[in-house]
């Protein structure tokens, strides 16, 4: 069995946990610093890293940008119902959502709603846009349910430690 078969199969242990956490915290610290805060040699944490990598535990690496800065500072939650739940109906509104640029992450729930999207727009002209011409064009939706965010209390991006 390959070593990230057995990463899958056995689960990560405490030593890849911390590798996780520091890569979360800061995915462009060195092999060298990432070994030296984990308590490793250099060869045996890039090791690690790559099975990590090879075992879809880490999926990629990507800059973390301000929201604000960039021009998108409007974040609404729009809850989703649809008409039915047809196989062939939630396919198709999944597949539009995941074409959607707008929608940062779009989770499946329980209870009154089917899901909830995160969108970020420039403004309110731009959230209507995007309603109008976008989320009105997806067949098989019964209704939309918008909050609108003024802040930010908490975002994190590493996961709890044990």
């Amino acid at each position: 069995m390959l070593d990230w078969q057995n990463l899958l199969t056995k689960g990560m242990d405490t030593k890849d946990r911390q590798i996780v956490r520091l890569l979360q915290q800061d995915g462009r610290l060195t092999n060298q610093d990432l070994a030296e805060r984990v308590g490793l040699s250099p060869s045996p944490c890039l090791r690690r890293v790559r099975l990590l990598e090879q075992a879809g535990v880490i999926q990629g690496y990507g800059a973390i940008v301000d929201q604000q800065r960039y021009g998108l500072p409007v974040t609404a939650f729009i809850r989703v119902r649809l008409e039915r739940h047809a196989r062939d109906l939630v396919q198709q509104f999944e597949e539009a959502i995941r074409q959607l640029d707008e929608v940062m992450d779009c989770h499946l729930l329980t209870g009154d709603a089917d899901y909830l999207l995160r969108v970020i727009v420039a403004d309110l002209e731009s959230y209507e846009r995007f309603i109008r011409r976008k989320m009105h064009a997806i067949a098989g939706i019964a209704s939309l349910d918008t909050t609108f965010a003024y802040g930010v209390v908490k975002s994190s991006r590493t996961f709890p430690a044990d």
